[in-house]
C-alpha cells in the first residue's frame, strides 16, 4: 500500500538536515530565545548609570580630592613658613596651624555648598522646564528624543522606537539623561559635596601640621617636605585617575606646584621673621 501526502496537511520538515540561511530580513532567533529589542540595542550603548547619577556619586569624591590636596598645601605653607622663624617654637607653630585648618576647612565646605547648589539649582530648572515641555506637547519631544538618538548613531527606525518606549516608561528621565545627562532621582547634592570637602582637607591638613609637631626641632622642615610630596604625589595620581587625564602630568604638576609653595613660605619666614 502506497502513502500518499494528505492534501489538506503540509508536508513536515525533517528534524535532522542541512542548515538553510534564512532570507535577509527574516529572524533567525531559536524558539525560547528572547528576541532582541531596540531598547535592548540603546541599553548596550549606553551604561545603567548616566550622567548626574554618576556625576553625583563622582562630586563629592572630587571634592573630596580637591579638600585634601587645598589642605595639604596651604597648611604646610603655613607650618613652613611659622618653622622657618623658629623651628623650636612648638606653640607657636601648633597655633598658627590649628587657627588655619579651622579657617580654611569652613571656608572650603562653604565654597563647595554655594558652587554645588548653583549647580543642583540648575539642573532642578532642566528637570522643571523638560516636565513642561512634555505636559505641553508630548508627541513633539517624542519626535525630538527620536531625534537625539538618531544624533547618537542609532538609525531613524530604531531610534523612533527607542523614544517610544522610553517615553512611556519614563519620558522626564528619557529626555534628560540623554540631552543633558541628568538624572531627575539622583541630583547632585551640596550637602555631600560641602562635608566630603570638610573633612578631606582636614584629614590633608593634619599630615604636615602633625609631622611638623611630632618631629624633632631639628628635622621638622625636611620631614615636613618630604611627607607633603609623598602626599601631594597620592592625590594628584587619584585627581587624573577621576578625572581620566594623564596621570604622571598630573602628579608632576601638583607636587611642583606643593615644593613651590612650601619653598615660597619658607623664605618668606626666613626673610621676614613672619609667618603667611
Amino acid at each position: 500500500m502506497v502513502v500518499t501526502q494528505s492534501v489538506f496537511f503540509p508536508a513536515v520538515e525533517p528534524l535532522v538536515g542541512p542548515t538553510v540561511k534564512p532570507p535577509a530580513g527574516v529572524n533567525s532567533q531559536p524558539l525560547g530565545c528572547a528576541r532582541k529589542t531596540p531598547l535592548d540595542e540603546v541599553q548596550t550603548r549606553v551604561p545603567a548609570e548616566t550622567g548626574s547619577s554618576i556625576s553625583a556619586r563622582l562630586n563629592w569624591l572630587r571634592a573630596a580630592v580637591l579638600g585634601a590636596n587645598d589642605g595639604i598645601v596651604s597648611i604646610s605653607g603655613l607650618v613652613v613658613g611659622v618653622a622657618a622663624v623658629d623651628p623650636t617654637n612648638t606653640a607657636a607653630i601648633a597655633l598658627a596651624g590649628a587657627a588655619g585648618i579651622v579657617a580654611a576647612s569652613l571656608s572650603m565646605s562653604v565654597g563647595e555648598y554655594v558652587s554645588v547648589s548653583t549647580q543642583l539649582d540648575t539642573e532642578r530648572q532642566l528637570v522643571k522646564s523638560q516636565t513642561l515641555a512634555l505636559n505641553a506637547d508630548p508627541l513633539k519631544e517624542e519626535s525630538r528624543l527620536a531625534q537625539l538618538w538618531e544624533a547618537e548613531g542609532l538609525s531613524q527606525a530604531t531610534a523612533v522606537q527607542v523614544a517610544k518606549e522610553l517615553s512611556a516608561k519614563d519620558p522626564v528621565r528619557a529626555h534628560l539623561t540623554v540631552a543633558h545627562g541628568i538624572d531627575p532621582e539622583d541630583l547632585t547634592s551640596p550637602w555631600a559635596a560641602a562635608f566630603s570637602s570638610f573633612v578631606a582637607f582636614v584629614i590633608g591638613a593634619l599630615l604636615p601640621f602633625l609631622t611638623m609637631l611630632l618631629m624633632p626641632a631639628t628635622v621638622r622642615i625636611p620631614a615636613t617636605f618630604g611627607a607633603v610630596i609623598m602626599a601631594l604625589a597620592l592625590t594628584g595620581y587619584i585627581s587624573a585617575w577621576l578625572g581620566k587625564a594623564n596621570r604622571l602630568k598630573a602628579t608632576i604638576r601638583l607636587v611642583a606646584g606643593g615644593a613651590f609653595a612650601m619653598g615660597l613660605t619658607y623664605l618668606v619666614g626666613n626673610l621676614f621673621g613672619v609667618a603667611v
